[in-house]
Formats: C-alpha cells, structure tokens, sequence
C-alpha cells in the first residue's frame, strides 16, 4: 500500500495499522517503513517536530511511498497547509469537539475557495510536473482528514462531525476523552458507551473508524466497537518494550 491508495482502503473498512512517530528523524522513517505498518502518524502536536524536520520527514515518507499522516497541533489552517504542502497524506486534527470545527479543517485541506491555497510548485504537488487537473484530482484522491473525539462535547455532536463534507474519519483519544469524564483510566463505562456511541455514526457517516491502543490485545479487544485503523503504541514506548525485555532475558537466571 502507498499513498495513492491509503485513503481507498481506509473508507473500505480495511484493517489498517500505524503507530506515532515521536522522534523528528528520518531514519525512524526510514526503519518504519521496513516493519510492515500500514501507515505512520508524525507527532507534531506533542512531540518536537519544527517545519524543517517534518518536511525531512516528509520527503522521505514520499519517497519510500510509506503513507504519513501527520498530527497537527491545531486545527489552524496555518499549521494544516504547511503538512500538506510537505507531502502529508493527510491530517489527525485534535479536540474536534463541534460539526463547525470539522468543517473547518476540512475545508483547510482542501483546494477551493476558502480553503487551501492552491501551490503547484510543492513536493505535494510534485514540483510544477503536474497539471492543475491531476493536482486537484490528486487531492480528491489522497488527502485524508481525521477528526480526532477528545472532549464530551465532540461525542455529543459526533452526527454533524462524522457526516461533515470532507472528514473522513472519526479518531476517540481514549487517554483525552477518559480524562475528561474524570476517570483516571481509560476502563471506565463514560468511554466505552462513548466509543460505542461514535462508532455507530462513523458507521452511518461511511467515514473509518479510528482509535489509539497499547498493543495488539487491546486492539483485537476494541475491534467489536467497529474501529478499523488503529494507532498502537509509538516507537518510543517500542524501543523501551525492547530494551526492558532485553535487560530482563539478561537478568534471568
């Protein structure tokens, strides 16, 4: 699978497997693309990606054509057209908590009045090589606009976020939303009536299904509320797996 067709097998309710990109480097890029993931998710809202390393980032995803989505740390339209225009496949777009603010970033990503600017000289747009048709049939194609449910509100308008023009998929922050309703983990019944909640109208809306997991059990476990694209873990909490699990075959006596 390559960018051209990510966005095709997520709306088919594919299962689809990724993880956060939370060091800015392209060797990680490079490594990822090796292990079989679907897809990767670059970190730019809490991890230390500035334009420059995302760009890096970018160009190398593009060039292995390894699907890379990129987490923007708002849903500001200044911030949504710099990861596009680098070569994004698309956005995860956090606290999208009304059908107006996923609108919004729908619109951002998207050529057309209002929306984003149109560049034909972008690695995106394949440095002035394309016509303006292929450019805009490439964004009708490819581009990938995921709304991520933090905040109880977003749960509440979940019909008008799901079924807004240009969104094509819901993703539940289970870590975000748990601590919203005032749990402190994410076992607590707020978010299982929540992801079941926001699962039926992903599935009215025809958009995929997103959510973040631990590891493989949780995301076998959570298949029945109907996700189908799973982030799991990060290459952080992986290099530490492997090294405690290291460390703990060599102290084993």
């Amino acid at each position: 699978m390559g960018f051209s067709d990510f966005k095709a097998r997520m709306a088919s309710g594919d299962r689809l497997l990724g993880t956060f990109v939370k060091t800015p480097s392209v060797e990680m890029v490079e490594i990822l693309a090796k292990s079989g993931l679907d897809f990767i998710c670059l970190d730019a809202e809490h991890a230390p990606f500035d334009r420059m390393r995302l760009d890096a980032c970018l160009a190398v995803a593009r060039a292995l054509d390894f699907p890379t989505l990129v987490r923007v740390p708002a849903g500001g339209e200044d911030d949504i057209l710099k990861v596009m225009d680098a070569g994004a496949v698309g956005i995860v777009v956090p606290h999208v908590d009304s059908a107006e603010k996923a609108r919004a970033i729908a619109k951002a990503a998207r050529f057309g009045r209002g929306g984003r600017g149109f560049a034909g000289s972008t690695r995106w747009a394949g440095y002035a090589t394309r016509s303006m048709a292929e450019v805009l049939e490439q964004s009708r194609t490819e581009t990938v606009v995921i709304a991520q449910i933090e905040e109880p509100e977003g749960v509440e308008d979940i019909a008008g976020i799901a079924g807004a023009e240009g969104v094509d998929g819901v993703f539940i922050g289970p870590a975000d939303l748990s601590v919203a309703y005032g749990a402190t983990s994410v076992d607590n019944d707020e978010l299982k009536e929540a992801m079941t909640r926001v699962g039926d109208a992903a599935r009215k809306a025809g958009v995929a299904y997103v959510t973040w997991v631990p590891n493989a059990q949780t995301a076998k476990a959570w298949e029945g509320y109907g996700f189908n694209v799973f982030v799991m873990a990060s290459e952080h909490a992986w290099m530490l797996a492997g090294a405690r699990a290291a460390v703990a075959d060599m102290q084993d006596e």
